[in-house]
């Protein structure tokens, strides 16, 4: 009920407009000036129609746009921090390794023109296995030919977390550097016994599987779940309904959220306005008829999650757009 107020009341203050900053400020012609390339990720994934239906609503205000199919969160960190695109989908837990040069990111120079622009959806990570292989546990994945995601994808790295929390490393198991897509199809030849796929709930690749083979979930739970979150606060815990695939039963898994970035130089006017115009209830339904998961994880009450509190700063547009509705102090 309380989030439920809060997000109505967050559409009511959409019609609040900052006298010094507001969306008519950005006429039609100034809109027309910029390219906003929205990097998104592979066909087959669900960054790819949800960042296609924001590109789409950003056109029919009047920017020029385009969609761009990636390799996903790594990609998309790389070239949005190297002026390859002006916005980009990318998982939460990557960006913060990328701007504070940890984990996959160590050694290398930190991400500097990264800004967080809004929350966007919880990206579950989802160990799909079938029936046949018996696995029913994390550690039942020991000696096992696994598909992690592609090399510092943000799969692979949710990946290497997971083993880390249960005690594990890859050396316990048969790696396979494949994306989730190639992976599965491996599955379903016999050729890889499960596969990490960190995504949002309902992924086609998963829903395939499902036609051909009865499927299971690898849990996240117990020792291996508290370890995680103790090291990687970025992490919730999450429940995979049993009903979403037609799997036997729910699974306790590990979820990180979704963020769309933008790049530092985008001006604060357009971030502002873009905001202003993804949150009015043409904006949301938009983006909403994408995909289920967008119509039900892009609201105003999700604005901040996985962004307020962490490393990442915020564009100006955004904390400006953000304070003007009350959701930043």
């Amino acid at each position: 009920m309380r989030k439920t107020k809060l997000a109505l009341g967050f559409i009511a203050a959409l019609s609040i407009a900052l006298p010094s900053l507001s969306a008519a400020e950005v006429s039609k012609e100034e809109r027309a000036k910029h390219f906003i390339t929205v990097l998104t990720g592979p066909s087959s994934g669900i960054y790819f129609p949800i960042g296609g239906a924001f590109s789409t609503f950003i056109g029919k205000l009047g920017y020029k746009t385009s969609a761009t199919a990636t390799g996903a969160t790594a990609e998309n960190i790389n070239a949005l921090n190297t002026g390859q695109g002006e916005m980009a989908i990318a998982m939460s837990d990557a960006v913060i390794q990328a701007v504070d040069g940890f984990g996959a990111y160590e050694g290398k120079p930190k991400a500097t023109n990264l800004r967080a622009m809004m929350g966007l959806w919880p990206n579950v990570c989802q160990i799909v296995t079938t029936e046949k292989t018996g696995i029913k546990s994390f550690a039942d994945l020991k000696g096992k030919r696994i598909g992690v995601g592609a090399p510092n994808s943000g799969v692979e790295l949710n990946a290497r977390m997971m083993f880390e929390a249960h005690g594990m490393t890859y050396k316990d198991v048969k790696v396979d550097y494949l994306n989730y897509g190639e992976a599965i199809d491996q599955m379903k030849n016999g050729l890889i016994d499960a596969a990490f796929v960190t995504s949002g709930l309902g992924n086609a690749t998963i829903r395939e599987l499902a036609v051909e083979h009865k499927i299971a979930f690898v849990p996240v739970e117990g020792e291996g779940l508290k370890n995680l979150i103790a090291k990687y606060p970025f992490y919730i815990e999450f429940n995979i309904p049993a009903a979403v695939y037609g799997a036997a039963k729910d699974t306790t898994t590990a979820a990180v959220m979704n963020i769309m970035l933008v790049d530092v130089k985008l001006p604060d006017a357009v971030v502002y306005d873009l905001l202003e115009n993804l949150y009015s209830p043409a904006g949301l339904e938009a983006i909403g008829a994408s995909h289920a998961t967008a119509k039900k994880e892009i609201t105003p009450a999700t604005a901040t999650r996985g962004i307020a509190g962490t490393s990442v700063p915020f564009h100006p547009g955004a904390v400006q757009y953000y304070k003007a509705k009350g959701v930043l102090k």
